[in-house]
């Protein structure tokens, strides 16, 4: 059966995570188009002042404090959207954390600890979220990353979390279309987005978390997120940079690895020490209703390349189909010798000054589409 989503308006949606990043662009930007919210985190105090702040601007929310990674407390907030909007439409498995560092670092138990959050705490939520729907009807959106198909350098823990987020996401939609309900389930694949995530993150590098460029504003992921609640999709990536990283390990996986090693590897820590340890989102909560981190360079506010793969006009579709490819190949292009040989293929003995540069740049600037991204057609 054909999932019939809701117009937002209409919605009531459930987002885990709302305290801070993406879930709270996402929860602001849902409550000002009409949706009635469920948000949960584990800051209360965050929480609190959300809902308040929504209230008084004439929106309806509610919250409910909830640890992902324990299925009773994911049944609470099921609780919460029942008794106080009598269920819900849409569920957004947000709640994330990362750990930066090597892995012989990297103690065994925060490894688990994080994917108990990540994978297990997304697991729980789908769950739920399907045995609610599966009659009614709605979607299931599960924040992934691009690092759900490649792997970043001293995040390994992290993006193995979010391959593990993409396997699961698959199956469960494959299951749910077997069974005929009507439920979308959509992958959602930010690229870098500029939130406290590297700030939140526990990080056992010499100097402290950042992201590499290129970066994105986390309202190009809630407008992807909003846009899925009310549009079947199989999944989005978010930024043309991101999508440029994922054809790389498709079709020269050899080159990423050796830009990981010699370049992304330091354009993921600042010019400054880390904070201490113990100050991170992985042992205890430190949603304080943040939306931005510490990206020091130019924050795109906005990606083509998303606009174009979500816009309901499909010769945008095409179009980017077929630039993304041509995109790619002037990417590897520049390595061609006059003499015709390729160096796409990273030489046996690779020199630091010769890291490939990053290919991000490439897919958005090709794609400057006349979109109005400011007021997406999520209706």
């Amino acid at each position: 059966m054909t999932p019939k989503l809701k117009k937002l308006r209409d919605q009531v949606i459930v987002i885990t995570g709302a305290s801070s990043g993406i879930g709270l662009v996402t929860a602001r930007m849902a409550a000002e188009k009409g949706a009635r919210l469920v948000l949960a985190a584990r800051s209360e105090k965050a929480l609190r002042e959300l809902v308040e702040e929504i209230e008084d601007l004439g929106g309806e929310a509610a919250y409910v404090v909830a640890d992902v990674s324990r299925r009773e407390d994911i049944q609470n907030i099921v609780r919460e959207a029942e008794q106080r909007f009598g269920g819900f439409d849409t569920w957004v498995n947000n709640a994330g954390v990362s750990i930066y560092g090597r892995l012989d670092q990297i103690p065994e138990e925060d490894m688990r600890q994080l994917f108990d959050v990540n994978f297990w705490g997304l697991v729980n939520g789908s769950m739920e979220a399907a045995h609610h729907l599966k009659h009614k009807g709605g979607a299931i959106i599960n924040v992934g990353s691009i690092l759900s198909d490649i792997t970043a350098i001293l995040q390994t823990i992290y993006s193995a979390s979010k391959h593990a987020v993409k396997g699961f996401t698959d199956g469960l939609r494959m299951e749910l279309e077997m069974e005929g309900a009507p439920v979308s389930v959509t992958l959602i694949q930010p690229a870098a987005i500029d939130t406290p995530y590297p700030i939140h993150a526990k990080n056992f590098m010499e100097r402290e978390a950042k992201h590499a460029p290129p970066a994105y504003a986390p309202e190009t992921v809630a407008r992807a997120i909003l846009h899925s609640a009310t549009t079947i999709e199989r999944s989005v990536v978010v930024g043309g940079g991101g999508k440029a990283f994922i054809e790389m390990e498709q079709w020269t996986p050899r080159l990423l690895d050796k830009f990981m090693e010699n370049a992304f590897v330091k354009q993921e820590k600042a010019d400054y020490p880390p904070r201490p340890l113990s100050q991170n989102a992985l042992d205890h909560p430190m949603g304080a209703l943040e939306e931005r981190g510490n990206y020091p360079g130019h924050t795109r506010e906005n990606s083509y390349y998303t606009q174009a793969v979500t816009s309901k006009v499909p010769v945008l579709k095409m179009a980017l189909a077929a630039g993304a490819g041509l995109a790619l190949v002037s990417v590897l292009g520049r390595g061609k010798k006059n003499n015709g040989t390729s160096t796409a293929t990273a030489p046996s003995k690779p020199q630091p000054q010769a890291a490939p540069v990053a290919p991000a740049p490439v897919i958005e600037t090709q794609f400057t589409y006349p979109v109005n991204d400011s007021t997406p057609s999520v209706h």
